[in-house]
C-alpha cells in the first residue's frame, strides 16, 4: 500500500472515529441551578446553547430548546428549585 493511500486511510478512519464519538455524547455539557419566587421562570439561551430541564434526559421524545420555562404553585410555596441541563451549540 502506498503511503498516500496509508495517509488518506488514517484520515478517513481518524474522521469516522471523531464522528461516532461526537454522536454519542449524551451527557449535557453544563447543569444550571435555579432557586427562584414561586411563579413562572424563564431561562434562556441568548446565544451558543441549548437547554432541557433536568428530568427530561433521557427521554427519546424531549427536545432541546432556546428558552426552557418552568413554573410551581401552591398555598404554601414560596420558592421554586429547578435544575436545567445545557449543551454548548458550535
Amino acid at each position: 500500500m502506498s503511503s498516500a493511500k496509508q495517509f488518506s486511510f488514517s484520515v478517513i478512519l481518524l474522521g469516522l472515529g471523531w464522528a461516532v464519538g461526537y454522536a454519542q455524547r449524551p451527557e449535557p455539557e453544563f447543569m444550571l441551578s435555579i432557586d427562584a419566587p414561586a411563579v413562572e421562570t424563564r431561562i434562556q439561551c441568548v446565544s451558543g446553547c441549548q437547554l432541557m430541564g433536568s428530568r427530561d434526559l433521557g427521554v427519546p421524545s424531549a427536545g432541546r430548546m432556546k428558552t426552557y420555562m418552568y413554573s410551581c404553585s401552591g398555598p404554601d410555596t414560596q420558592r421554586c428549585k429547578a435544575v436545567a441541563a445545557g449543551w454548548l451549540v458550535r
